[in-house]
């Protein structure tokens, strides 16, 4: 029996494995898909929100502002690509400057600091000279920051696997039952049986949550789509331009990130479908008309693709975390949408103080604090490169060109901890496949090294797990 399972290997389930991971205990991670960062944490808009949006008081604004303040420790402990480039919240209505003071007062109780509201437009042309016209004012938040989200996902479940923790992958759990101790998990691979459950599952913890709460939830599918520019585009404006907020979250969003690239979008269209994950043209017109409202001439013949992620809305809009009082030993991880990214860190940590005094966990000496990302070679020196290539001939074979990305980065990225087993695996790892080309001239020699590396049949390698097959057979064999 387990101590603790984690339903979900996104990034609130990877983050609670992580701390978790700091206590003596029996730890599984179990996760639908075929690798971490899958579900809702591979879609979104990659940003650590300075805290002023969520209602004072909420869970949502506490754990906002916590994340916000562990962001910088642990990306230096894990590794992760993390900048503070601030945000501005532009008013382009002089009629709503008192929702934009509103915002401000509410970030000041939140315990945002920094926070500046901005009424002099020459000044705001000096930081962001790409505003539209319109823009009149701007809130100032500059603890703001862009974090590359797969990485962040991926660096805490290695470093909650370096420590201890168990993933099962391609496990489906399809039901939850009370037994003596704890729980009985039944996945499409058996049975699990556990001490505590924590039901981090993203858009389905309503599945799970309603079988033992007499309150019962019900989670929304909130559809963003979103345009990705190329990096020639990147610098076109340096800090997260936000509209004013409304009901239906932050609004449309012009952003650059910390890989080099322009972000546009979301929208926010609530779905049914919970795997609905395709963009529609309704959607990406959407974020066409409405960033035109914030960034001006905002060069969309740079797009290189566009995406969709769906966000976990429950009607009440806060984050549901806890144990259930109807059954002990369950725990919430529920209703995660944004600003869930940026509290993550703050929500393992919320979780796992609860789960340690739940089962009287005692801490470990010997918890494994950092971790190193794949290695990367762009910044050595050429004396040091050249040096590398003769060790490592590996390292001299760039895969994909538009990132240059070597054979040698692919290669440790399949046998890192928990490695990477697709290409959208190999993608969010070394991004080989997320240039201007979007894998069109690098796929094949990715799938040759994938294929080779892990000694398997091109045609049972897949884009993204299940029946995801790029190659369905040989020429030779159809004839």
């Amino acid at each position: 029996m387990y101590d603790v399972v984690i339903i979900g290997a996104g990034v609130s389930g990877a983050s609670t494995a992580r701390e978790l991971s700091r206590y003596k205990a029996r730890i599984c991670v179990v996760e639908k898909c075929e690798d971490v960062c899958c579900g809702t944490s591979k879609a979104n808009s990659a940003i650590v929100h300075g805290g002023f949006d969520a209602e004072t008081g909420s869970l949502m604004a506490r754990l906002n502002l916590r994340g916000n303040l562990m962001m910088d420790k642990l990306c230096d402990d894990l590794d992760i690509p993390f900048k503070r480039n601030g945000s501005l919240v532009v008013c382009t209505d002089p009629e709503k400057l008192g929702d934009l003071y509103a915002l401000y007062d509410r970030g000041l109780a939140n315990g945002v600091r920094g926070l500046e509201v901005i009424t002099d437009r020459n000044r705001l042309l000096e930081m962001e000279p790409n505003l539209a016209d319109g823009v009149c004012a701007a809130l100032h938040a500059p603890t703001g920051g862009i974090i590359n989200p797969f990485v962040m996902n991926i660096a805490m479940a290695e470093n909650a696997n370096e420590n201890g923790v168990e993933f099962r992958f391609n496990t489906e759990i399809m039901d939850i039952e009370k037994c003596e101790g704890g729980f009985v998990l039944h996945s499409e691979n058996g049975n699990i049986k556990t001490r505590c459950v924590v039901n981090a599952a993203g858009l389905y913890t309503d599945k799970f949550h309603n079988i033992f709460a007499e309150k019962k939830i019900k989670i929304i599918p909130r559809r963003g789509d979103y345009y990705l520019l190329d990096k020639t585009a990147g610098q076109y404006v340096s800090k997260t331009v936000f509209e004013l907020p409304n009901k239906m979250g932050k609004g449309v969003i012009v952003t650059p990130t910390v890989d080099g690239n322009l972000l546009v979008g979301p929208t926010a269209i609530d779905v049914t479908d919970k795997e609905a994950t395709n963009t529609t043209g309704e959607g990406l017109d959407i974020v066409l008309e409405k960033s035109k409202h914030t960034v001006k001439n905002i060069p969309m013949r740079q797009v290189i693709t566009s995406f969709a992620g769906l966000r976990a809305h429950e009607q009440g809009h806060e984050f549901i975390i806890g144990e259930l009082s109807e059954a002990l030993g369950f725990f919430d991880c529920a209703a995660i949408e944004s600003p869930g990214l940026t509290a993550a860190p703050a929500i393992g940590e919320m979780l796992a103080d609860l789960i340690k005094k739940r089962l009287g966990l005692e801490e470990k000496d010997d918890f494994i604090a950092t971790r190193k990302a794949v290695f990367d070679p762009s910044g050595l020196s050429e004396g040091e490169r050249t040096k590398l290539i003769k060790e490592k001939p590996e390292y001299g074979t760039i895969v994909c060109r538009c990132e240059m990305i070597s054979a040698g980065e692919i290669i440790e990225a399949i046998h890192r901890p928990l490695g990477a087993k697709t290409l959208d695996g190999i993608k969010r790892q070394v991004r080989a496949g997320s240039g201007r080309c979007q894998g069109g001239f690098c796929t094949p020699k990715v799938m040759e090294i994938i294929a080779k590396e892990l000694n398997m049949e091109m045609c049972d390698l897949t884009k993204s797990g299940k029946e995801s097959r790029i190659v369905l057979g040989r020429n030779k064999d159809w004839i």
